[in-house]
């Protein structure tokens, strides 16, 4: 599953604009989730955090910077904590600062329109 969401949200950096909801998420990326059942949502929510870390160990930006609370200006503390255990600030700090998102988002997007980028690490072990 975690292959599956990686791979949606690479796709969806280079083909979309804005961000996606997790409800949108779960549907494209048909991945069975309900998310009105709070250990099936917290499980995707720990699933984005793990693909997350790992992009970053991998000095590529977190992919989970693209999925958004449906109805929400943006991301939930739990992203802006997970950012700060990556290193990247106090959560609150990073939270209250309008360009941090804005700027990770337009970096992933970045990253990964390029193509040698993607060709090099769109695949990884995860996906098999």
């Amino acid at each position: 599953m975690i292959g599956r969401i990686r791979t949606y949200l690479i796709r969806y950096s280079r083909l979309q604009t804005g961000t996606v909801s997790y409800l949108t998420l779960v549907q494209e990326a048909e991945l069975g989730l309900n998310l009105d059942i709070s250990h099936e949502k917290s499980r995707l929510n720990e699933m984005l955090a793990e693909i997350s870390a790992t992009e970053h160990e991998e000095g590529r930006p977190p992919l989970s910077c693209l999925v958004k609370v449906q109805g929400s200006k943006g991301q939930g503390d739990n992203f802006y904590k997970l950012c700060e255990k990556m290193g990247m600030g106090e959560w609150r700090s990073l939270k209250q600062d309008e360009d941090f998102l804005k700027n990770l988002i337009k970096e992933c997007r970045d990253f990964w329109r390029n193509e040698a980028n993607f060709q090099q690490f769109a695949r990884s072990s995860a996906d098999d």
